[in-house]
């Protein structure tokens, strides 16, 4: 049972962390907004998948998690950004690289795919997280386009993510010559 006193969400039988916050039970009792469903990952106590109000923020995902292990760095995590639903929030150990971040602006108020303690659709060795990447993020790849990015993201909401990166040859429009073009630059 997750730090937070949550309840397993249906569909998580394995147990993985999947859980209900408080506040999303307390909301969607009294007819609030539609939950918001975040992965939770990196110096947390418990990582995983959790669901949370709408309008929850970055905070509100890391108690759910738990809270913050010893040895999170703080320094490059905004607590007070929104958490977004399919997004993932790392929180990054000390000593740990930053992350890069595209976002100018964005970055700086938490709200893109790339920056420490909000969602992130690069790695630190610069793989596109196929998971988690926006559009934007999918066409700086070799053949992915708006369409191709948008096709991308349709199966990724429509299947749960990706588990692993041979999964794109299901993707309409990706075939073998794409799949080898992809495989070296993105990651789940």
């Amino acid at each position: 049972m997750p730090a937070d006193g949550g309840s397993p969400v249906p569909g998580d039988e394995a147990g993985q962390g999947l859980s209900t916050g408080e506040a999303a039970t307390s909301a969607n009792a009294h007819g609030g907004d539609v939950p918001v469903v975040v992965h939770v990952a990196g110096a947390v106590q418990a990582p995983g998948v959790y669901e949370l109000d709408s309008g929850s923020r970055v905070n509100d995902a890391v108690t759910a998690a738990g809270g913050l292990r010893d040895d999170a760095d703080t320094s490059a995590i905004n607590l007070a950004a929104p958490a977004s639903d399919g997004s993932q929030i790392y929180i990054p150990v000390q000593g740990e690289a930053p992350l890069s971040s595209a976002g100018g602006a964005e970055a700086a108020n938490g709200t893109t795919d790339t920056f420490p303690g909000t969602e992130r659709g690069t790695d630190a060795a610069g793989l596109v997280n196929i998971n988690a990447a926006s559009a934007e993020e999918l066409q700086t790849l070799p053949k992915v386009g708006p369409v191709l990015a948008a096709s991308i993201i349709s199966w990724r909401e429509q299947y749960g993510g990706f588990s692993s990166v041979d999964e794109l040859d299901q993707v309409s429009g990706i075939g073998p010559a794409t799949l080898e073009a992809l495989r070296p630059l993105v990651t789940v």
